[in-house]
């Protein structure tokens, strides 16, 4: 099948073709139908599966059948949960319907009011996140009478930064008939209440929300926490890469880890929450353009990245649970290519990976670096940004080892060296 089969207008073909697109992915073969018909959908499909296509495309066709003016008022609002995301999202709807004369605009906090607000009122398509368009209401600077489709991506992420209260009073903005569409890599409680909340009769698409693309090699390092830092070094010293994302669990590691690598000489980022958009943006331009070989990010910063250059992904804080490991390494094998995902284990780290072992139906494949010093003792970092946190500090003195309910090989083939890479 090819995008052919869905009759887009040629305007919007034109879009499709400038992207180099010519064959559809599995999400956007299943959601672009009912999203044609003008069903509500609830899509579950993880990071890199081509979802905001799935949405934007149908949804450009739904505006242009309807003979909507280029220039508000605004007919769809998307909500995501973090600036990047939104961004990329605007973006895919600019390029897509650039050609079409259906204007698109982003909204989002870290910025001047004004432009926002000239903009979303010239806009038919506004890309939002919560906090800064609720602002925006309550100032009575948007409307959203004539909103007759609406887009919650990345809805589980939303929830797990507490967007519930906002989320409420914008759609008490909204039309009362309109279509809902809801797109999540994960399906917890909370957003099966919300999905029943909203949607009326949905459709429902799935592909692959929980297990990794086959595209992404899997390796686990164990390592005392104390040791992750040279350990890092080590692996990015001696591999073929292109663009690496290094994924930590806190603002400051993220902060300092970046640091520490630029001063090996390597050229690093960081991506963390208390940047201001300028700072994000020149961060996120200098990754993508390849001007930074490597990104330190923490999970709610990274989401939005979309970078098809990744080569590797890092792990050097494990994430806290299953699904978020899936997201972090689904940023690499993207757009048919491969990747590889490497994790650094620590013993604090045997529940999550219990949890992903479990989740892929397999043990991951766990491996030493050759010539690393596993025995150094811990000695306190300059700046505490040299290798791990100060929980584990008291605790993780030795080399680090899963459990015994993970020990599935002989000692000596789990300590045997392993090229990095």
């Amino acid at each position: 099948m090819t995008f052919d089969h869905f009759s887009f207008d040629l305007r919007i073909n034109a879009g499709i073709k400038s992207c180099g697109f010519t064959v559809p992915t599995p999400i956007q073969t299943l959601a672009i139908p009912e999203v044609l018909k003008g069903r509500d959908v609830m899509g579950l499909a993880q990071t890199g599966t081509g979802k905001t296509a799935a949405f934007a495309l149908p949804i450009l066709q739904r505006l242009l059948d309807s003979r909507a003016t280029g220039q508000g008022p605004i007919r769809c609002l998307v909500l995501a949960p973090t600036r990047e995301l939104a961004l990329q999202i605007q973006e895919t709807f600019d390029v897509f319907g650039r050609q079409a004369g259906i204007r698109s605009s982003c909204v989002f906090g870290g910025v001047g009011f004004n432009p926002q607000i000239n903009a979303a009122r010239k806009a038919t398509v506004v890309v939002a996140c919560p906090g800064r368009l609720v602002a925006l209401l309550q100032q009575g600077d948007i409307r959203l009478d004539h909103v007759d489709t609406l887009v919650l991506d990345e809805a589980d992420r939303m929830l797990d930064m507490g967007f519930m209260p906002d989320l409420k009073r914008i759609l008490s903005r909204l039309p009362a008939k309109r279509q809902n569409l809801l797109f999540s890599a994960t399906m917890p409680a909370d957003i099966r209440k919300l999905a029943d909340t909203i949607l009326v009769d949905p459709a429902r698409v799935q592909v692959s929300n929980t297990v990794p693309v086959e595209s992404v090699t899997q390796t686990f390092y164990p390592v005392a926490d104390h040791l992750k830092g040279g350990l890092l070094e080590a692996l990015l010293g001696s591999m073929e890469r292109e663009s690496v994302l290094v994924f930590t669990r806190t603002k400051h590691r993220a902060k300092n880890l970046a640091k520490r690598l630029g001063l090996r000489g390597m050229s690093a980022t960081f991506l963390q929450g208390n940047m201001s958009q300028n700072q994000r943006q020149r961060a996120l331009d200098g990754f993508r353009c390849g001007d930074f070989e490597i990104m330190v990010a923490t999970d709610i910063a990274a989401r939005g990245i979309d970078c098809d250059r990744i080569s590797h992904v890092i792990n050097f804080d494990a994430p806290d649970t299953a699904e978020a490991y899936t997201h972090r390494i689904g940023r690499t094998g993207r757009a048919g290519r491969t990747g590889e995902a490497l994790s650094l284990i620590t013993r604090e780290d045997h529940l999550v990976v219990r949890d992903i072992e479990r989740v892929l139906r397999r043990s991951v494949d766990q491996r030493t670096v050759e010539g690393f010093d596993y025995d150094q003792p811990f000695k306190a970092q300059p700046g505490g940004g040299g290798g791990g946190g100060s929980r584990d500090r008291g605790r993780s003195q030795g080399r680090a080892a899963v459990p015994a309910s993970q020990n599935r090989r002989p000692q000596r083939s789990r300590r045997s060296s392993a090229r990095a890479s």
